[in-house]
């Protein structure tokens, strides 16, 4: 693993840590994390391989990935206030993230410490054509992680119920306050 992929993995763990603070629902809760997957797409996908079994690959890490993010989205915890909606992770969904994002950091650290061997033979005898398919289906389990996850969190956020002690005019959110 280059110096990119190593601050690349270990900034979407961290990631996390932000998101233990309690904020407001904004655009930079969706965009940062979205710039962020965006990025590694560009940079390590270059092909979605599709011979023998690399699509079951793709896809079941792909589910994988889906199922982690909506978990974490549903165990994000909201709440409204003064009109806002407030957000922060949980525990369960703090978890599921490490989980997820750290397990594609130590299948990279296995695989380039000795484990490359044996997912060669596990894809030769399943039919994956190599590397490029392990990539993509890695880098698209975690694009399918942050994408369901904000988009379970934004489902979520429209049955947020209303402030019982809300005035007509919520007041603005300050700047640089946004979560």
């Amino acid at each position: 693993m280059d110096t990119t992929t190593w601050i690349i993995d270990i900034a979407l763990i961290l990631i996390v840590f932000r998101q233990l603070r309690e904020g407001p629902l904004g655009p930079r809760s969706y965009l940062l994390p979205l710039a962020i997957v965006t990025f590694v797409g560009f940079s390590y996908l270059d092909t979605v391989p599709t011979d023998g079994n690399d699509l079951v690959l793709i896809g079941v890490l792909m589910g994988i990935g889906a199922a982690l993010g909506i978990a974490g989205g549903v165990f994000t915890l909201m709440r409204r206030l003064d009109g806002h909606i407030l957000i922060k992770a949980g525990a369960v969904s703090a978890m599921l993230w490490i989980l997820g994002m750290g397990a594609r950091l130590g299948f990279q650290l296995w695989v380039d410490h000795g484990g490359a061997g044996t997912v060669a033979r596990y894809s030769a005898d399943h039919r994956i054509t190599g590397s490029d398919a392990w990539v993509a289906a890695l880098v698209l389990m975690a694009l399918t992680e942050v994408v369901t996850r904000l988009a379970t969190i934004y489902a979520r956020s429209r049955m947020v119920p209303a402030d019982p002690g809300a005035t007509a005019a919520p007041r603005p959110v300050p700047a640089g306050r946004e979560y």
